[in-house]
């Protein structure tokens, strides 16, 4: 659901930046690790694990469509509502920056659309509340599937009214919305599956992090850690290049409506973030800029990419909590 920068005018773009940054300041606030200093690395593997998935469009049957992971739910249920936003962040900031995967312009509405509602409605309205009074594998179910649906359909609402605020008379607003919101909420079902299964995988390894009580672990933190980051760099390296052909949920709406994929926009603005963006994008559309052997091109992306988001993820948290811990230190004397 990456959208790009020809479904918005500047002025929308910009105010999706403005509005995106406000939950991103209350993120950096409020994002506090120093008291589980050995977790940190979670944010890493776990950054890094929903790059490489979202590698990887799995075919929504009858529809000639595609989805894949947004990853707000599975972040926030592990890492909590802050930590979680500000590694969708990362992980959105590089698909765009590097493969070129969601335009410039458009990155301040697609941090909104795909990581703030799954960090913070996932986690406020389904996790929390479902999970105050002790954790269970149907509560795991129930919040994953409710909240993947329930978030992506927000998520695909919010870009069609971005559409229409952008006055992209290609979209209809009302044939746009009947487009979307069908096709994310199957796209929305298979992501809750997906998310319940890799918490189901905690929930029996490493209660802990979900916070279950009178339950075993079955693995250490390092060794969780090896085994969700072997499974990212496989997935990205591997995995990735089984991923379904069909154009993904907003292409296929674009594509029903208007009869394209993609829709053009002409102006300096446009011209402009799409030069920067062929400056940085080393990798664009996850394969080489020659185009020549594109597998290898796509399985190098995943491993770069994940390896890239796992770094950056665990030093953005560290120097935002290292700064709290720094700043309480010097209050305390």
């Amino acid at each position: 659901m990456h959208m790009a920068d020809a479904l918005l005018v500047p002025a929308v773009g910009l105010g999706m930046y403005a509005a995106s940054a406000v939950p991103t300041a209350v993120s950096i606030k409020k994002a506090d690790l120093k008291k589980e200093t050995e977790k940190l690395p979670l944010v890493g593997v776990m950054g890094a694990f929903v790059f490489a998935t979202q590698m990887i469009n799995f075919t929504i049957p009858g529809t000639g469509s595609s989805g894949h992971l947004c990853g707000g739910m599975l972040l926030t249920a592990l890492l909590g509502p802050y930590a979680a936003f500000l590694t969708m962040i990362v992980v959105l900031v590089t698909q765009c920056l590097l493969f070129a995967d969601g335009g410039i312009l458009a990155l301040g509405a697609n941090i909104w659309n795909m990581a703030f509602y799954g960090c913070f409605v996932g986690y406020f309205f389904f996790i929390k509340p479902l999970w105050e009074n002790g954790v269970t594998r149907k509560k795991i179910a129930l919040a994953s599937i409710l909240g993947s649906m329930i978030t992506l359909q927000l998520g695909a609402f919010s870009v069609t009214v971005e559409t229409l605020l952008s006055g992209v008379t290609e979209l209809p607003f009302s044939v746009f919305v009947a487009t979307m919101q069908p096709i994310h909420l199957a796209i929305g079902f298979v992501e809750g599956l997906i998310t319940t299964a890799v918490l189901f995988f905690v929930y029996e390894t490493k209660p802990e992090l979900l916070k279950v009580e009178n339950k075993k672990d079955k693995l250490t933190l390092p060794q969780l850690f090896i085994v969700l980051g072997t499974c990212a760099l496989f997935i990205g390296g591997g995995l990735s290049l089984a991923a379904s052909s069909y154009p993904d949920g907003l292409e296929w709406s674009i594509q029903r409506v208007t009869g394209s994929e993609e829709l053009e926009a002409e102006g300096s603005a446009y011209d402009r973030v799409e030069w920067i963006q062929g400056k940085t994008a080393v990798l664009p559309d996850y394969t080489f800029q020659s185009g020549e052997h594109e597998t290898v091109g796509t399985s190098v992306s995943g491993i770069i990419g994940s390896i890239i988001v796992a770094v950056v993820s665990i030093g953005a948290v560290w120097m935002i909590t290292g700064k709290k811990k720094k700043e309480r230190s010097t209050s305390e004397k």
